[in-house]
């Protein structure tokens, strides 16, 4: 009913920019969460960022605080995660998560639908 999609990964330089975006295939509500997490190669998947759809309440990995800003569009029932200052560590796939009644952001298990994810990779 809410499925995530995401878009917008791709091949970018070190130093470089990239917006991810993730649009549920339903509309969500005010209860909801969106978040970003992400899982390089023989890695576990961790979370990156989060956003709740009412309010300004956003949350960020520490790895990631200051370059990547996580947003969302209400009317386009979108969320995006603008990454910026990219590098090598940041290479991984991302997946949007969306989740009801999400406490502790930063958990895999608070969210119960996933995308099928984008790739990121940051040469260099």
């Amino acid at each position: 009913q809410v499925q995530p999609v995401e878009s917008g990964g791709g091949l970018v330089q070190a130093g470089g920019s990239l917006r991810l975006s993730c649009a549920p295939s339903a509309r969500t509500s005010s209860l909801y969460t969106m978040a970003w997490f992400r899982q390089a190669p023989g890695k576990e998947r961790v979370f990156v960022a989060a956003i709740r759809w009412t309010g300004d309440n956003t949350y960020y990995a520490d790895s990631v605080k200051g370059r990547f800003t996580i947003s969302r569009d209400n009317a386009k029932n979108t969320v995006y995660l603008q990454m910026n200052s990219l590098n090598a560590e940041d290479t991984a796939v991302y997946y949007c998560a969306v989740g009801r009644g999400v406490f502790i952001p930063r958990i895999e298990d608070q969210y119960e639908y996933w995308g099928q994810g984008t790739q990121v990779t940051v040469s260099s």
